[in-house]
């Protein structure tokens, strides 16, 4: 099979031909219809997060048609639609697993990073975390929702029933988020790069009742702010720009580093917290509701072999919703 790998932190993807992969007693091999391009991506070829082995096929937000299963899998058919994300593997052994916490299992295994992902023709992936999706979305449609959606959706649900949300970075993440924010009747406020005016127009087109740079305040206070970019600085922003009683959510896998802030920004029963990886449950969730409203999602679509030109685009701020290979 054709694969775009990462050979070597800080290099650009290269094309190669790598046998197709088989699946094991619990896995199903993937026909790849569509892989988005995500953030966590270019984290993981800039070496932030340092890659398990070389060469690594990237990807986790898969779409594709199953044309192999193991043995032991009764669950999913060939032929089936199904999505993988990012949490790839759990071992449902350890103290978070029996908790009902699998996204902080101890010894998870992610698509894309210790597992290849879906930069390719095949993908192996696990049975138990794959989802059907829902008719209604093309292929390349659905891919941005099996994380930009997933963990915008969590990060959302961590926030809390806040009746005014603000969302710094609006890419990926938050163009799908502010869709579901919209049909439960919240109020979005949407923060981009300053003098992004395009961006900030898309995000009115999305909803929101204003739109501005991430260095300005807000109109009135929010009850909670959603952060999706990777800027350790938005954090202090953000509970400058947050009610006392509010909270600050972190949606991203990785930050840079946060900057010192004066207590009073975090006092009055604010609070600032993470968001790790996804559940099976918050994939059920999303992938129904999304359904519903309908999400439409707004992609851009690449040849496989023009991955590094992706992710370039992605880098540079240059995409408007989110970039999807189609083999």
């Amino acid at each position: 099979m054709r694969a775009m790998a990462m050979t070597a932190p800080g290099k650009r993807l290269e094309l190669l031909d790598l046998p197709r992969p088989r699946p094991g007693p619990r896995e199903v091999l993937v026909e790849v219809s569509a892989c988005g391009v995500c953030r966590t991506d270019l984290h993981i070829l800039d070496g932030e997060l340092p890659a398990p082995r070389l060469p690594l096929v990237p990807g986790h937000e898969i779409v594709g048609r199953i044309v192999e299963r193991g043995a032991e899998v009764r669950e999913l058919a060939i032929g089936e639609r199904v999505g993988v994300p990012w949490l790839g593997w759990t071992c449902g052994a350890c103290k978070p697993c029996r908790e009902q916490r699998e996204n902080l299992c101890d010894f998870a295994r992610f698509t894309g990073h210790e597992i290849d992902g879906g930069y390719a023709d095949f993908a192996v992936a696990d049975a138990r975390y794959c989802f059907r999706i829902p008719d209604g979305f093309g292929d390349a449609e659905a891919a941005p929702l099996l994380c930009a959606g997933l963990i915008g959706y969590r990060t959302l649900r961590l926030a809390g029933a806040a009746e005014r949300v603000g969302i710094y970075g609006f890419g990926a993440a938050a163009h799908i988020v502010a869709q579901v924010i919209a049909h439960e009747g919240r109020r979005l406020y949407a923060f981009t790069r300053p003098g992004d005016r395009a961006g900030q127009e898309f995000a009115r087109g999305l909803g929101a009742v204003w739109a501005g740079g991430s260095d300005e305040l807000p109109p009135e206070p929010l009850d909670a702010a959603l952060i999706f970019a990777p800027v350790g600085a938005l954090i202090p922003a953000a509970l400058a720009a947050t009610a006392k009683g509010g909270s600050v959510v972190c949606g991203g896998i990785h930050m840079s580093d946060i900057p010192a802030f004066p207590y009073r920004l975090l006092w009055e029963e604010r609070v600032l917290r993470s968001v790790a990886n996804l559940t099976r449950a918050d994939g059920d969730a999303l992938l129904a509701l999304a359904a519903k409203i309908p999400i439409r999602t707004h992609v851009e679509r690449f040849a496989l072999a023009d991955a590094n030109d992706a992710i370039e685009r992605l880098r540079r701020g240059e995409i408007e919703g989110a970039a999807v290979l189609v083999p």
